[in-house]
């Protein structure tokens, strides 16, 4: 059977099954008593005033059985922000594999005389978004220990595994200068183990006198960036920092007022040209190892076949990457895993090629794709439309996947605070059935939010669901959304009082690396 038509069928042999074994089946028109009043409660949620005028996508559908326990308007398209990050995970696993690792290595193809290489070094990239500053001083510590003490040609950056598109057509300008629409490059640094690529968090601390500029320097140490400080360290009153860069450079300004003694005001800020930012990161390395490059910095020019190999990093796996990837909700590794899935399968390093892929994997799993759109791979883009009930045919066909439960257990999980298990989800239903239980990817852009994943109601039925919500004008409806999977959670389909099941086993969380620290902890919002 082709994968696409399962879970319709699964629905249809459920109800057959059902009708032998009852003969008066739970269909849409006579559902049971308990079904009745989960609809009932999803129908106040979402009667609430302040959804007045928007538009409400929510769809249930128990995955052992098929039945759809609840629809409103699953058939419409909507925008579903970072609920994109669905479609291209999953891809992501099944098109590169749990395994697949990006490499980052050091090539050249001069003539080596003792400690002399005459010839270009080439810094090539393999898209890996989660390189730190400490991996290229890896980098240039393996240089090093080969021997080279002078390099007489250039430092040439390749980044040409993905093309030089570095911003999603469709991604608002006013977002440019912000972490999470950072440019995306196959030759990057992150700051930290947030793994936020092309992107340096900027620290303004108060001088110890008043009428002095604040004290700024970035993570990681680079004078690839420019700062211009205008900020004022002031005796008393509320910090009030703003840090922001200029379009079309890195030109970085600092704006407003610290306090003496107040804790340092810090921010992530994308990079202009992030290829030239790792080269830059690198060739400081090199230096403190020793090693001095005679000919200048040259981007964007492809690594010779003949290069000889002199150092090599590789990343850690997809499965370990779909931790930060998903829990934090990273769009910068979505759009990387995009460009990385067309490399692969089509030798073409662009938005187009990996949508395209992206695109027929989840065809086969059952998502129709001819009533949706999918326009980057993070959901930045407001021109994604996807209807709820296609997220809930792809929730209920990955099941069967092998890398499932790794991909499970990288989804944000409610109520549990720690960032790296609870993700985007760690603040909320605490204290409710739903804590510790509901699996699910949020979405946030100004007038849309969504959550779609998996609960396990408590008589013990895995529940797939997608609630999407665009056009709203208050601030926010994630407790709309809250409300509705609490009330999956408590659902029993007999309707009697019992004590919670617990959601299905998964495997243990990667932790952040030994000896690594991840020691600012931003916002977040998606």
């Amino acid at each position: 059977m082709h994968r696409r038509l399962f879970p319709r069928v699964l629905a249809l042999v459920a109800l057959v099954a059902t009708a032998a074994t009852a003969g008066a089946p739970a269909t849409a028109e006579s559902p049971t008593p308990a079904t009745t009043r989960l609809r009932a409660a999803i129908d106040t949620v979402l009667a609430d005033s302040r959804l007045t005028g928007a538009q409400a996508s929510v769809v249930v559908v128990d995955t052992s059985t098929g039945q759809t326990l609840y629809d409103r308007n699953g058939d419409r398209r909507l925008i579903p922000a970072s609920n994109t990050k669905l479609l291209t995970s999953t891809a992501a696993l099944e098109l590169l594999g749990a395994g697949h690792r990006f490499g980052t290595d050091v090539r050249t193809t001069g003539k080596r005389r003792g400690g002399l290489l005459s010839g270009n070094l080439y810094l090539r990239g393999g898209g890996d978004p989660t390189m730190l500053a400490a991996d290229y001083d890896a980098l240039a510590a393996q240089v090093a220990a080969d021997g080279v003490r002078v390099v007489t040609g250039n430092l040439i950056a390749d980044d040409t595994r993905y093309d030089r598109t570095r911003l999603g057509p469709d991604w608002t300008w006013d977002d440019e200068p912000y972490y999470y629409a950072a440019q995306v490059s196959a030759l990057t640094v992150a700051p930290d183990t947030d793994y936020d690529a092309g992107t340096v968090i900027v620290h303004a601390a108060p001088a110890d006198r008043a009428g002095a500029p604040p004290v700024v320097n970035t993570t990681p140490p680079t004078g690839y960036v420019r700062i211009d400080n205008r900020a004022e360290t002031v005796a008393t009153g509320e910090t009030s920092i703003s840090i922001e860069r200029e379009h079309g450079g890195n030109t970085i300004v600092v704006s407003g007022q610290i306090a003496v003694g107040d804790e340092p005001a810090s921010d992530w800020v994308s990079v202009w040209e992030p290829t030239g930012y790792a080269a830059d990161v690198f060739r400081a390395a090199l230096h403190r190892h020793g090693v001095r490059v005679l000919g200048r910095t040259v981007l964007g020019q492809p690594t010779p076949e003949a290069a000889h190999p002199v150092a090599r990093h590789d990343s850690m796996s997809l499965g370990e990457l779909m931790t930060p990837f998903l829990k934090l909700s990273n769009n910068g590794h979505a759009e990387v895993l995009t460009k990385e899935i067309g490399r692969v399968l089509s030798g073409s390093g662009t938005w187009s090629a990996g949508l395209t892929a992206i695109s027929e994997y989840v065809a086969d799993t059952g998502m129709d794709t001819g009533t949706l759109r999918q326009r980057d791979g993070s959901g930045l883009s407001r021109r994604n439309l996807v209807p709820a009930t296609e997220f809930v045919d792809l929730l209920a066909a990955v099941r069967a996947e092998p890398w499932f439960a790794t991909w499970y257990a990288a989804l944000p999980i409610a109520g549990q605070p720690d960032r790296f298990v609870g993700g985007t989800l760690r603040s909320r239903m605490a204290g409710t059935p739903a804590a510790g239980n509901v699996h699910a990817k949020t979405g946030s852009l100004t007038g849309v939010s969504g959550l779609s994943g998996y609960v396990t109601s408590a008589d013990g039925r895995l529940l797939a669901f997608s609630i999407l919500l665009n056009n709203y004008l208050t601030a926010s409806v994630k407790a709309l959304e809250d409300q509705i999977a609490v009330a999956l959670a408590g659902y029993r389909e007999d309707g009697a009082a019992t004590a919670r099941v617990a959601p299905p086993a998964v495997p243990e969380t990667p932790r952040t690396p030994e000896g690594v620290e991840c020691s600012w902890v931003k916002p977040i919002t998606c």
